[in-house]
């Protein structure tokens, strides 16, 4: 299961990260840290909807654009657009999003959030389009092994986001998470190997399951 960090935090955090092999996701507020230059570490890219429903702005389809053009060809996945506690109505929006998105070589993932049941996504979801489970915490948490069997069953890429505890990553590997984001070992590197350490238990688990 690999790890991303969601916010690139000091150098010293970075390099903290590079070290356990960790991974990045940027999104559109970042352009300005970034320029031209792609990140050192491997990434992929969120659509900065969250970003802009913390800031109480709308959505920047211009910027997130400008993400793709510039950092797209390198990113393991991109999150596809959607809209923050928008349940089915950002589902749809998706689904308009995933149209104008068919030329993008990358992984896409569709953002799942409270309201929405795995019935609602099985027939957008497989190789090509993955799982990106949002939403409330409580909602998430309840939900995650729904979204891992949905994921297994289609060979569909699955990532959850906001995970910053071991507890939260014993949870993604219990339901088969593919990947994780959090902020907190980008915040405070103390942090990396406690959390480094739970997510590779993962693959002493799955060798002992043979």
């Amino acid at each position: 299961m690999m790890g991303y960090a969601s916010r690139t935090g000091t150098l010293a955090n970075l390099k903290a990260l590079g070290r356990a092999g960790w991974r990045l996701i940027i999104e559109p507020s970042q352009l300005s840290r970034y320029g031209k230059k792609k990140p050192d570490l491997g990434y992929a890219i969120d659509n900065g909807a969250w970003g802009c429903f913390q800031r109480e702005v709308p959505f920047d389809e211009a910027a997130f654009l400008k993400v793709l053009e510039r950092y797209g060809d390198d990113a393991d996945w991109v999150v596809v657009p959607d809209i923050v506690a928008g349940g089915l109505e950002s589902l749809r929006f998706s689904e308009k999003w995933l149209g104008r998105l068919t030329n993008l070589k990358q992984p896409k993932l569709l953002a799942v959030q409270d309201g929405m049941v795995p019935a609602d996504v099985r027939s957008i979801v497989g190789k090509d389009v993955g799982i990106f489970i949002g939403g409330s915490t409580d909602w998430k948490l309840d939900t995650l092994p729904d979204w891992g069997a949905l994921a297994r069953e289609v060979g569909a890429h699955a990532h959850c986001a906001r995970v910053n505890s071991v507890r939260r990553i014993r949870l993604c590997q219990h339901a088969r998470m593919d990947s994780f984001d959090g902020t907190s070992v980008t915040m405070y590197s103390v942090n990396i190997n406690k959390l480094d350490n739970a997510r590779r238990q993962q693959y002493l688990l799955d060798w002992r399951q043979g």
